[in-house]
């Protein structure tokens, strides 16, 4: 009988040891962090990004945690400052018992700063708002990207425009920099293998106002499908400079241009254009219930303000880790919630969000894109998500 209290006290400790060593969770909690814009250009988004990731936490925690275990999240300010979101990721890295993982950090490049600090720490970074290839490629343990690239968006959603409306002459306008060569090489690389020429490329510097002479070369070359690799001021610009000139292409733009700002900024102009997505905006008089409720909930909590696309990224993020932290188990791991992210398919949500996995070669967690279009004032999805092209 003492010999074996001693190898159930030794498994014990043993137990314990483990237990302390898993960074980010106690015996009654389990700490997210995220490090995101609250004071610099794009405050707005970090602030809905950090209120949906609130509300997520506050509901989980209400209907119990995560077996037995509550959810607490930490969130630091990097003003959109690649230097300070190294420090941030720092400070909840090292603070107490640390983060498990960070979720929804936002911006492409304050997550490559902060993301060696994440692996040498074996913190996850989990599903970053950020569109750079590095954040799930090449493939590591501690990497769970969001969505495809901006080469792998663009060369989908080309192909099914130029299937679904046979252009004869496509072309693009890209801003001049790594998010718009990024497209520029999707677009370009998609129409070299199917063999189709792309008939104009312009480009224009980040910032840019004026698009005149962009829109008239395109228009004397007499393209009928303009990809459009602008961010929302310049999508709108450019479009309304085509109008000026009687030049009437379709559009097509990025996930960077989905937001409510087109059409709302835009007006009638914008009518018709096309862009890309792999999350959905929450209209409040959205079709799916799903949709409504969390709209309701969200206003109801932030004193009526309304969740944006960001909001629905942080949301996707917090509720998809409890899906699998709760499939985990009590012994709650890196390894073990890595294990279950690799053997595990998680299905579209109530919201209509992707389907979710990763695999230990593609840390990538949603690997396709819908596209969407502006009908009567507001963005609606006219294709189900599409599979990837494959580039060669």
């Amino acid at each position: 009988m003492k010999g074996k209290l001693a190898v159930m006290a030794a498994g014990i400790a043993l137990s314990a040891t483990a237990f302390a060593q898993t960074r980010g969770v106690s015996d009654t909690e389990i700490t997210l962090g995220m490090v995101t814009d609250l004071s610099g250009p794009i405050a707005n988004y970090g602030k809905e990004s950090r209120n949906a990731g609130i509300l997520a936490v506050e509901e989980i925690n209400a209907r119990g945690g995560i077996h037995g275990r509550k959810l607490k999240f930490l969130v630091e300010d990097h003003g959109y400052d690649p230097r300070k979101s190294v420090l941030a990721t720092q400070k909840l890295v090292t603070q107490g018992n640390g983060i498990f993982a960070m979720v929804g950090t936002l911006g492409t490049a304050t997550n490559l700063a902060a993301l060696p600090m994440l692996l040498d720490n074996k913190v996850f970074s989990f599903l970053p708002q950020g569109g750079a290839r590095e954040l799930y490629d090449p493939p590591h343990m501690f990497k769970v990207g969001l969505a495809p690239s901006y080469v792998e968006m663009s060369a989908t959603t080309a192909a099914y425009m130029m299937a679904k409306k046979k252009y004869e002459k496509p072309c693009i306008i890209y801003q001049d920099d790594d998010f718009g060569r990024e497209v520029l090489d999707g677009v370009s690389r998609y129409l070299d293998q199917s063999g189709k020429p792309l008939v104009e490329k312009v480009s224009y510097k980040r910032g840019a106002v004026d698009f005149s002479s962009q829109m008239a070369r395109m228009k004397s070359a007499g393209c009928d499908f303009v990809f459009s690799a602008t961010t929302m001021r310049e999508y709108i610009a450019s479009v309304q400079e085509a109008n000026k000139i009687g030049f009437k292409p379709d559009f097509m733009g990025t996930a960077a241009n989905y937001a409510p700002q087109i059409h709302s900024i835009g007006g009638k102009l914008m009518e018709g254009v096309y862009s890309s997505t792999f999350i959905l905006l929450p209209y409040p008089d959205d079709a799916n219930p799903g949709v409504r409720d969390f709209v309701a909930r969200y206003r109801k909590r932030f004193n009526n303000e309304d969740p944006s696309l960001y909001s629905m990224y942080t949301y996707y993020g917090i509720t998809t880790f409890a899906r699998l932290a709760e499939k985990t188990g009590r012994n709650l791991t890196a390894e073990t919630f890595n294990a279950t992210m690799e053997s595990t398919k998680l299905p579209s949500d109530e919201l209509g969000n992707p389907p979710f996995s990763v695999s230990k070669d593609n840390r990538l967690g949603i690997d396709k894109v819908r596209v969407v279009q502006i009908q009567n004032g507001k963005w609606v999805p006219i294709t189900d998500f599409l599979e990837p092209v494959k580039l060669k």
